[in-house]
């Protein structure tokens, strides 16, 4: 991460605070804000309460995203659902970090930034760990991401979602009476960050697929209190256990959709030990922001791509924009219906996320929520063009089915008028320089 932090500053992309920060709250509304004005990357150098510095929105935009593992932003679905099969000489550029030239020291976990994001949430969190751990039967690893709340040096409570797989070996080592080590990683391998919010098979594991895409061996190291191997370049390392068998209160906490998760019993990770580089950065994630959607979406993009492209011609590109929820799917239309089975399609390719489902030319932009919006409004009737698949589950985590049913929309030209919808041009749009005329601005 600190290779692909260096890249940045030295090309003028990171932002720099060197005015001292409080981690409650202040720092969150700060982020936020230079988020929206700026959307770079931003460096706090001195937080109240520690000596790590923090570092937010590393990964907050799709030309990072792609950068790192080297392709262009515009081919994220084509390239991120072939992950395992991305091997090349070094895409990302970066080489990898010696672990005999770093040294390590030991911490607490009260001397990492502890963060109050949002105004109610209930103590400090930890966003951007990274979880590794290994399935206690199989003996796989896995990555994935758990926010964490702090309790105190020896204990966290952790949010386990339904199905992820993290949460299946834990029910797998209660089955067995048994604790699931794991290690937190904050500020872990760059290519890590993408796998390990990838739609990975059960069996496949996440940081193979990371070295993979670094086209190198990631240098590892042994955990000093459990039995586990992590990156050795991770910025910091929380070794410990989920504790069998015991849930705790944790919450409340304000969550990515921009609500709270109210308070509920979640399980419970036991800390054994902390350890940090000695000039250690602490990665920080706004949740809600970019660099913690960009992802989800991008991964759930890549899913659905992958799936329809497998039962159905003409797909093009997928983007599940403004927000996880809308799937905007790019067709070229191969016959009169085409996208109506795309819009039926996308609800079996991903019957979590896409609650609305919109089907559009290869003439709109569907990074571009306008542009988006022009198709709908100018080229789809609501009475004729608009479905609504009512009472069907949708999101996971949805006990009052906030979230059933489906919206489809076809806002691709229709049938046989194609010509009557050929979008205007500006003749020499693309080709005229505006400091030409205006000098620069």
């Amino acid at each position: 991460m600190r290779e692909f932090i260096r890249r940045l500053e030295a090309r003028g992309d990171l932002l720099v605070v060197d005015k001292e920060i409080d981690p409650y709250h202040e720092l969150a509304a700060v982020t936020l804000q230079a988020q929206k004005k700026w959307g770079k990357p931003i460096l706090f150098k001195k937080v109240k309460g520690t000596s790590f510095p923090v570092v937010t929105n590393v990964y907050g935009s799709r030309s990072r995203l792609a950068e790192v593992i080297g392709i262009q932003p515009e081919d994220f679905c084509r390239q991120w659902s072939n992950l395992s099969s991305l091997a090349a000489n070094n895409p990302s550029g970066m080489p990898e970090t010696p672990q005999q030239s770093i040294q390590y020291v030991d911490v607490s976990l009260s001397d990492l930034p502890l963060i109050t994001y949002s105004d109610r949430d209930g103590a400090p969190y930890f966003t951007s760990s990274m979880f590794i751990a290994k399935d206690p039967e199989t003996g796989i690893g896995n990555l994935s991401y758990h926010r964490a709340m702090f309790i105190s040096d020896k204990e966290l409570r952790c949010r386990l979602a339904p199905r992820h797989h993290l949460t299946l070996y834990h029910e797998k080592a209660e089955k067995m009476g048994q604790p699931l080590e794991a290690a937190m990683l904050i500020g872990a391998p760059a290519q890590a960050f993408l796998t390990a919010a990838a739609p990975l098979p059960y069996d496949v594991d996440e940081l193979k697929v990371a070295e993979q895409l670094r086209g190198a061996p990631i240098a590892m190291r042994k955990c000093k209190h459990i039995n586990l191997e992590v990156p050795a370049e991770t910025e910091i390392v929380i070794e410990g256990r989920f504790l069998p068998n015991v849930r705790r209160p944790e919450g409340p906490f304000g969550e990515f959709m921009g609500y709270y998760v109210p308070v509920g019993p979640n399980a419970v990770f036991e800390v054994l030990g902390v350890t940090a580089r000695q000039d250690a950065i602490f990665h920080s994630i706004l949740c809600g922001s970019a660099e913690e959607v960009l992802t989800l979406e991008l991964s759930v993009s890549a899913n659905i791509y992958q799936r329809l492209n497998a039962a159905l011609p003409g797909i093009v590109n997928v983007a599940c924009q403004p927000f996880v929820n809308h799937a905007v799917i790019q067709i070229d239309p191969q016959f009169e219906g085409h996208a109506r089975q795309v819009m039926l399609a996308t609800i079996g390719a991903e019957p979590i996320w896409a609650k609305v489902i919109t089907v559009v030319d290869q003439d709109v932009n569907i990074n571009d929520m306008d542009d988006v919006m022009w198709a709908i409004l100018t080229r789809s009737r609501p009475d004729k063009d608009m479905m609504i698949i009512p009472d069907t589950p949708s999101f996971y985590r949805d006990e009052a089915k906030d979230h059933w049913g489906r919206l489809l929309i076809d806002a691709t030209r229709p049938w046989g008028r194609e010509e009557e919808f050929r979008r205007k041009k500006i003749r020499l749009a693309d080709d005229i320089n505006l400091a030409d005329w205006f000098g620069e601005k």
